[in-house]
């Protein structure tokens, strides 16, 4: 039976806003910590060469193009009593713990066959990661019809992003320390806070309301196809790209930054509260900025800060640690505007495609834009073991330090300024050629709110619409159905 008491199409409520926000720990923590520190564990504890290492890094990724639009696909298409997206982060939850775990167990082993260990545990952890984020990032273009109520709603998910960020660059590098057994705990320990969120994600969703089209009923070439003729979508993944890439150079440079152009590795810990404190305190400011000068002002002021910062980081040899620490809160401004801005337009973009086309495509789109945002992050870590090669940075492990070239601390710095500089300010060019404002998503629907009416299940879960939409109730016992 369907209730008739249907949640608002353009407001969501505080629970199903936190019930969301809570997958955050563990999207930002799987984001960041291979990120900023498996480059690291590779070259300095398993004694991986660092070109190789950095090919590690990113040759998984390669599966993500396959595996993302894969789970996009299913998710679109998926019948369930828990809706099309909910099954999706059981299924990531039941995979990526595990093997997250596994990647940093450090076995007896070093050079080339630990690099082998770690490309393997790490495709696992990919593909599971890919089960779960794909479907996550696709709910909240389907929870509200409000263009701004869309960036409120997100605001909670960076807040929590701040802190998981805060746990990755502050808690794993503390527990990682320089050994494997320290790397044993901690990969123990975020394996165990990745399964607490994916499951708090999963139950805390089962009220949200949901307002996407029918089911799509394309092949997938067809969907891949329509991806790929949105001029929003391409503008939005390619300034998002540089964003990420930029970021990624950075955060992969990092734990390197601080040890050797500080010569202090626990500032390594420091450095990312300077990044991330400001996104705990400027959401807000951020969300008021996106409604004053629309989401495309506000995104290339982002994008300018974030380039300023780095560029001034440059000057750390001769200003020393304080003035680095403020250069990175400067970054961290810019940062936490493109964390929220770029998910809310790819909300923007699902709700807009889906207003055109009358289908739900949304796991199509994010879980293209998931591919390629997975190996841009990959390739940020990759990029920076290219920079440190060229500077003929020495690998080592902590039995047999090494004394690095003058070379290898210029390519440290230059790995973190001028790299993600000249990176994200290719973003801030792109920016200026997206055009999915306000006005123009108005302009689609008559300069009202979309009507898409959201159905409630019996039990006010998300899947409620698919029993009216797509055919029906599932079958007694049927939890999860996909349509081909």
């Amino acid at each position: 039976m369907v209730s008739t008491a249907t949640p608002s199409p353009s407001k969501v409520s505080l629970g199903v806003r936190l019930g969301y926000a809570v997958g955050s720990f563990c999207t930002a923590n799987f984001s960041t910590i291979p990120g900023l520190l498996l480059l690291f564990y590779m070259t300095n504890v398993l004694a991986v060469p660092a070109a190789l290492a950095g090919v590690v890094l990113f040759v998984p990724k390669a599966w993500d193009l396959i595996a993302n639009t894969l789970v996009g696909r299913w998710s679109d298409r998926t019948v369930s009593r828990w809706g099309p997206r909910r099954p999706w982060l059981l299924a990531g939850a039941a995979v990526l713990p595990v093997s997250f775990a596994l990647m940093f167990a450090g076995p007896p082993i070093t050079g080339v066959p630990a690099a082998v260990y770690v490309g393997v545990t790490f495709l696992a952890a990919a593909t599971g990661y890919a089960l779960y984020e794909v479907p996550y990032k696709a709910m909240p273009a389907e929870m509200t019809t409000d263009y701004h109520e869309r960036t409120s709603l997100l605001q909670w998910r960076m807040a929590l992003i701040a802190v998981s960020i805060a746990m990755s660059g502050i808690l794993a590098p503390t527990l990682a320390g320089e050994t494997a057994d320290g790397y044993r705990v901690m990969g123990v320990t975020f394996g165990v806070i990745l399964l607490v969120a994916m499951l708090g994600s999963f139950f805390g969703t089962a009220r949200a309301p949901f307002t996407a089209p029918r089911k799509s009923e394309g092949t997938l070439r067809e969907q891949l196809a329509a991806a790929r003729t949105s001029k929003q979508f391409l503008w939005l993944l390619g300034l998002s790209s540089a964003q990420t890439l930029g970021a990624g150079v950075m955060l992969a440079g990092a734990p390197y930054f601080a040890a050797y152009a500080l010569d202090d590795t626990a500032a390594t810990t420091t450095l990312f509260a300077a990044l991330v404190g400001p996104m705990l305190i400027t959401m807000p400011l951020w969300v008021w900025l996106a409604r004053k000068l629309d989401k495309r002002g506000a995104m290339i002021l982002c994008g300018a800060l974030f380039t300023i910062g780095a560029l001034l980081l440059l000057a750390t040899p001769a200003f020393g640690e304080l003035y680095a620490h403020l250069c990175v809160m400067i970054v961290g401004f810019g940062y936490a505007g493109t964390q929220l801005l770029q998910f809310s337009m790819l909300a923007d973009v699902i709700a807009y495609d889906g207003m055109l086309s009358g289908e739900r495509r949304g796991g199509i789109f994010t879980g293209l834009w998931t591919a390629v945002e997975n190996a841009v992050q990959a390739l940020g870590a990759t990029a920076y073991g290219w920079v440190l090669s060229l500077g003929s940075f020495a690998s080592s492990d902590p039995e047999h330090p090494v004394t690095q070239p003058d070379s290898a601390h210029v390519a440290v710095v230059i790995g973190v300024t001028v790299v993600p500089a000249l990176i994200t300010f290719a973003g801030v060019l792109m920016t200026l050629r997206y055009d999915l404002t306000a006005d123009r998503l108005a302009a689609v629907t008559g300069g009202s709110t979309p009507s898409a009416a959201p159905v409630s299940g019996s039990d006010g879960q998300h899947g409620g619409q698919d029993r009216t939409q797509d055919g029906g109730r599932p079958e007694p016992g049927e939890v999860l159905r996909t349509e081909e």
